[in-house]
C-alpha cells in the first residue's frame, strides 16, 4: 500500500476523497459486470456441455449406421451414391449481443432430397445414415456456435477482472491511505495551530 504523492492541504483532501468514491462506484459497477458474466459463461458452459455430449452420440450413430451401409455396398456403388447429391446446404450467420460480448449465431438451410441416388443399388441402410448425418448438421453447427460464444466470454471475463483487482488493491487502498494521512497532517496543524494561539492570548493576558 503506497500513498498518493500530493501535498497534505485541505483541496487535495477534498479532491481525493471525490476520487475515492468514484473509485469505489466504478469498482461495484465493474464487479456486478464480472460477477454477472461468470453466471452467464457458466451457465452456457454447461449448457455446450450437456449439446457437445448429445451431438456426440448423434455422431456416434450416424457413424454406425454408415459402416453398416458401406459393408453392405460395393465400393463403386457407394461412391458413385456419394458423390450425387440432390440437397443443398446454406449458412446464414449473425451475431447477438450477450453481456456486451459479440457471439456469433449459425443457421443453416437444407433444400432437396438427400436421397438422389439409384434406390435399387444401395441397401436401405446408407438412407438411414445420410437421413441421420442430414439431421445432426444442425445441432453441429449450433454447438460450433455456442461454443465459440463460450470462448468470447471466457476472455471478455478477464478484462473486468483486472480491472476490479487494480481499484480493489491499489487504487482505493492508496487513496484511503492518502486520504488518512493528511487528515492526520491536519489534525496536527489544528492542534499545533490552537496551541500557539493559546499560548499567544496567554501572553496578552499577562500584559
Amino acid at each position: 500500500m503506497a500513498r498518493v504523492n500530493v501535498n497534505p492541504n485541505r483541496m487535495e483532501l477534498s479532491r481525493l476523497k471525490k476520487r475515492l468514491a468514484v473509485a469505489q462506484r466504478g469498482h461495484k459497477l465493474l464487479k456486478d459486470k464480472q460477477d454477472a458474466l461468470i453466471k452467464a459463461f457458466l451457465e452456457k458452459a454447461r449448457a455446450v456441455k450437456a449439446a457437445r455430449e448429445k451431438v456426440e452420440s448423434e455422431l456416434i450413430s450416424c457413424y454406425r449406421s454408415f459402416l453398416m451401409a458401406r459393408a453392405q455396398t460395393l465400393p463403386a456403388m457407394l461412391e458413385q451414391a456419394l458423390m450425387i447429391s440432390g440437397s443443398t446446404c446454406t449458412l446464414d450467420v449473425a451475431t447477438r449481443n450477450v453481456m456486451s460480448v459479440i457471439v456469433p449465431e449459425y443457421e443453416v438451410h437444407q433444400e432437396g432430397s438427400t436421397f438422389n441416388y439409384g434406390m435399387a443399388t444401395t441397401p436401405a441402410s446408407l438412407d438411414v445414415a445420410l437421413e441421420d448425418f442430414s439431421k445432426v448438421i444442425p445441432g453441429l453447427l449450433q454447438l460450433a456456435a455456442d461454443e465459440k460464444a463460450v470462448a468470447l466470454m471466457s476472455t471478455e471475463i478477464e478484462r473486468p477482472r483486472r480491472r476490479v483487482n487494480a481499484l480493489e488493491h491499489v487504487m482505493i487502498p492508496n487513496y484511503a491511505e492518502t486520504i488518512k494521512y493528511i487528515s492526520m497532517k491536519l489534525d496536527e496543524q489544528a492542534r499545533s495551530t490552537t496551541s500557539q494561539l493559546m499560548k499567544v492570548k496567554e501572553i496578552v493576558s499577562q500584559h
